[in-house]
């Protein structure tokens, strides 16, 4: 499936039914989510391009793509649900998400680790991404 700067980042675990002012899992804000079916198409990638910003911030000094067309046919060979429309590195992001505590051969995805890899490093990098996007909430969304 094709994806486009406005596709959802939706997976289907939203955390702010449960009050969350920042989705555990998208990491959109709730008034995102609220608004995401009457949001413009420029609207929708805005929010897209700030989680992708967060993404490469934290992805950028773990790892290297050193061959995008394997990363690409192995996301797909594996039906790993990921955005093709945004930087490769957001990627292994998805890549990660989809392996959760599975031990995964990087090398055969074409990426290098800069830096130790093991089982908890998707949730290290998940919770990094929610921290950051709570900061940018609570920056501009801060409840008087």
């Amino acid at each position: 499936m094709f994806k486009t700067r406005s596709t959802t980042p939706c997976l289907g675990i939203c955390s702010t039914t449960y009050g969350d002012d920042v989705c555990k899992g998208c990491k959109r804000f709730v008034h995102e989510i609220i608004g995401w079916p009457k949001f413009s198409q420029d609207e929708r990638a805005l929010v897209n391009d700030r989680l992708e910003k967060f993404k490469i911030l934290i992805l950028k000094d773990r790892f290297k793509i050193v061959d995008q067309d394997l990363l690409q046919i192995k996301l797909r060979e594996n039906a790993i649900n990921y955005n093709n429309s945004m930087d490769p590195l957001t990627w292994i992001f998805d890549l990660l998400r989809a392996a959760g505590s599975q031990s995964l051969d990087l090398k055969q995805f074409g990426i290098t680790s800069l830096m130790s890899y093991d089982s908890s490093t998707i949730k290290d990098i998940n919770q990094e991404l929610l921290e950051l996007s709570e900061a940018h909430h609570e920056r501009y969304f801060k409840k008087i």
